[in-house]
């Protein structure tokens, strides 16, 4: 399967000269290796992870808060049943909440904000299957996959589906509309899409599962509220959101760092 994938650091050009013939909804070909700058070291947890336990965990540092580096510090949190785990800067907040309506017995649902309280992404896990958002092929809408890392994290392969990916997207309507989070459900045929669903199809009996801004990214009206998801009046803003700045960087690597048990 084809995709765009730039590491860190690559050029939103790059992604324009080649989006018409390799817009994909994930990349499979291992690409674009997070530039995460890591020293060893360690700080305590603070207080923040409601419903959970947040531990220190290995510390990873650059120039705090300077453009594309992560946190000095991180914790763990986990739920009480121990059933996933990530890592989140120690002044992150992840609280865990009452589970969606219809989800399965045992399903966990987190919400993770920043120091100042603003909400950044949720963990639900128990998620039943959703089909495949459907339209008319004139209301389908170019997408480019502007980061693509792979990720180890349980799945059911099938048709229709690659192996996991951290992902940022980009589709386009009145604006460029972005999301982060992880898949494994191919986006769309010809490059196009009504929605990209940041979901991963999970094991037999246990649901899907989905830690993203938003769980299905789609082209917004005018008159429609779009955050939490992104707006950018270019793709090369989309690009700088990714390629320089520390809330992606720190985002990529709390997606990057979940355990599910299975």
């Amino acid at each position: 399967m084809t995709g765009i994938t730039p590491s860190r650091g690559v050029s939103i050009a790059t992604v324009a000269l080649l989006a018409a013939g390799l817009m994909a909804g994930c990349s499979s070909d291992g690409k674009g290796t997070p530039a995460w700058t890591a020293e060893p070291g360690s700080s305590s947890a603070t207080p923040g992870a409601t419903s959970g336990t947040s531990t220190p965990s290995a510390t990873a540092t650059g120039p705090t808060e300077t453009p594309g580096a992560t946190a000095s510090a991180w914790k763990v949190f986990s739920d009480p049943a121990k059933s996933v785990s990530f890592e989140l800067p120690r002044g992150w907040i992840a609280q865990s909440v009452d589970p969606d309506k219809g989800t399965l017995p045992g399903a966990v649902k987190v919400e993770v904000k920043d120091a100042e309280g603003t909400y950044l992404a949720t963990l639900q896990t128990g998620l039943p299957d959703a089909a495949a958002a459907k339209c008319a092929t004139a209301a389908r809408k170019p997408y480019v996959v502007v980061s693509s890392v792979p990720v180890e994290l349980p799945q059911s392969a099938g048709e229709g589906t690659i192996a996991p990916h951290v992902v940022f997207r980009v589709i386009q309507g009145y604006r460029f509309f972005g999301s982060y989070g992880i898949t494994n459900l191919v986006g769309g045929a010809d490059s196009k899409a009504c929605q990209l669903q940041n979901v991963v199809r999970g094991l037999p009996g246990k649901g899907n599962y989905s830690f993203s801004d938003v769980r299905s990214l789609k082209p917004f009206a005018p008159d429609e509220k779009v955050a939490p998801a992104k707006a950018f009046d270019t793709l090369d803003q989309a690009a700088a959101y990714v390629n320089k700045g520390s809330e992606f960087a720190n985002v990529q690597r709390m997606l990057m760092s979940l355990e599910i048990k299975n």
